[in-house]
């Protein structure tokens, strides 16, 4: 068997699923090394890869290999890293070298994975993928709008979106939004990598190496200005792979000298401490390693994909017929470096006005209703957690069922209340028990009020819901303490209220992963509940 033929049979199909974009750069780092072992792969998110092309791959002799996630600095690749260098030793061993080859050597810079030429037709160039995905609907913004008081610390956004077509969701589901980097921003970037001179010229994009990713939606062809403005992130705080083609790209000994030490895992902690804690980005590093050049061929290798963002929807289709709403916290804060940060896409949606269009699709979520109207429900959703929250409630009014209850948490009843007067008007009207926890408002001194503290007043009312009426419950909002809290207080419903013992109350719910969420089933009288991560 010739040695081309024997490269015809080294394959190797590399599946990720993500959210944050760290599995899909760990597949193509997977890819690469894949490479230097003459295995050629295909790199395929599980959204692409579809389903019924799995009975056709070679099962006869398929072979896994697992990365386990250890307790080490996952930033610094400290599992890694050993898992990529055992796995180049292993594959040989399981698929050797054809005759004449070798493996070659980690230090060797691999070929970008695509080619830029001028772009001669300008016609392509006026294509978005975007605009022919039928998954994205095009949106109009009718109104954004400030929920917190203009002088508190934290900007809230309502944001509404009209949609000419019809537009499907259910209550839990969330919304995708690609953002688009401030105009000034990329401006900056651009000249301070010396590309501002021609950063308008249209460029034509081959992928030349397809067992690398390219960012979704990608043109055929588009301006430099364009693709940091819509497709690379230069904010990003970059992963230890950006550091690896800094080492490639610059002639200066000291920096590679310390480009080294960073890559070293010896010195792991200290990439870290540089990098990470401190939320140093892309364009800032670069702009301390001056005498890196990056090529422009290697751009999509060097920067990372700006990935899409997910929000949950804030309105029921029932009430807002081709309209998605959404409550958005505006990302904004210091780093321990004193510098202050937006988010990209808080401020791409915080400069949206009334009339502006762009593009969103929908995502199915976690939450199910009740079929029967007559069973309670149960919402906590603290901050932007309510989100979701006022989508159910919304729903569950329009279906006339009124046996809803919101626990809401803010810090003032003045400040950051949000939707505060739909809440007692609902309240008013018979339609909603609502309860809300002002953790600041206080006497100086006192145990500040939460969500949890009110649930635990609420014990007996609550369990009799549970028990008798089979209530769902929904929690959604941040995951740090709060839901642990919540639950908990839950339990002790069980325990006081129900008369349960506490081995058979910690099974009352019964709390499991299902995605980036958490699905939580309450093990009685067909009760659930349901944990949602609230995204900002």
């Amino acid at each position: 068997m010739s040695a081309e033929m024997d490269l015809d049979l080294r394959q190797a199909l590399i599946l990720y699923a993500t959210e944050t974009g760290t599995a899909q750069e760990v597949a193509d780092r997977v890819a690469l090394e894949c490479r230097r072992i003459h295995i050629r792969s295909r790199v395929l998110s599980m959204d692409a890869y579809p389903e019924e092309d799995l009975v056709s791959e070679t099962l006869g002799h398929i072979k896994y290999a697992n990365a386990r996630r250890e307790t080490s600095n996952i930033y610094s690749d400290g599992a890694l890293e050993p898992w990529l260098e055992t796995l180049s030793k292993s594959l040989p061993e399981l698929m050797p070298l054809p005759h004449g080859l070798d493996i070659l050597p980690s230090t060797q810079t691999p070929p970008a994975r695509v080619s830029l030429v001028n772009c001669s037709n300008h016609q392509v160039a006026t294509n978005d993928p975007l605009d022919h995905d039928h998954d994205y609907g095009l949106a109009t913004v009718k109104c954004n709008t400030r929920l917190t008081a203009q002088d508190w610390y934290q900007d809230v956004r309502h944001i509404e979106f009209d949609f000419s077509d019809n537009v499907e969701y259910s209550p839990g589901d969330v919304a995708v939004i690609h953002p688009i980097a401030n105009a000034d921003e990329v401006e900056t970037f651009l000249s301070q990598m010396g590309w501002g001179n021609f950063a308008d010229d249209l460029l034509e994009i081959s992928h030349v190496h397809k067992d690398q990713s390219l960012p979704d939606h990608l043109p055929r062809c588009a301006t430099l200005r364009t693709i940091f403005s819509r497709y690379l992130d230069f904010n990003a705080v970059p992963r230890r792979i950006f550091f690896r083609y800094l080492r490639y790209f610059t002639s200066d000994e000291a920096e590679k000298e310390r480009l080294d030490e960073f890559l070293s895992l010896e010195h792991a902690d200290e990439l870290y401490d540089y990098c990470f804690r401190v939320r140093r980005t892309i364009q800032e590093v670069l702009s301390e390693f001056r005498n890196v050049r990056i090529p422009m061929n290697y751009i999509f290798d060097v920067f990372p994909p700006l990935r899409p963002r997910q929000f949950s929807i804030a309105s029921s289709l029932k009430k807002n017929p081709h309209s998605i709403h959404i409550c958005v916290a505006m990302v904004k804060y210091k780093t321990k470096l004193k510098i202050p940060r937006r988010g990209v896409c808080s401020t791409y949606l915080s400069r949206l006005q009334p009339g502006h269009q762009l593009r969103i699709r929908t995502l199915k979520g976690f939450i199910r209703l009740p079929a029967n109207s007559d069973i309670p429900i149960i919402c906590v959703g603290p901050g932007t957690g309510v989100a979701p929250m006022r989508a159910v409630i919304e729903e569950r009014i329009q279906q006339n069922a009124y046996n809803n209850t919101l626990y809401f948490g803010c810090r003032s009843a003045t400040k950051d209340q949000h939707y505060a007067s739909e809440w007692n008007q609902y309240s008013v009207d018979n339609k909603l028990i609502y309860r809300v926890a002002c953790s600041r408002d206080g006497p100086e001194g006192v145990k500040k009020t939460y969500v949890q503290d009110l649930i635990l007043e609420d014990a007996d009312r609550l369990w009799k819901l549970i028990d008798e009426g089979g209530a769902y419950v929904f929690i959604s909002g941040s995951s740090n303490k709060m839901p642990a809290a919540v639950k908990a207080a839950l339990r002790h419903a069980v325990v006081t209220c129900g008369h349960r013992e506490e081995v058979e109350a910690s099974r009352y719910p019964l709390w499991q992963q299902a995605g980036s969420s958490a699905l939580a089933v309450l093990s009685n009288l067909e009760t659930q509940a349901i944990f949602l991560s609230s995204n900002s």
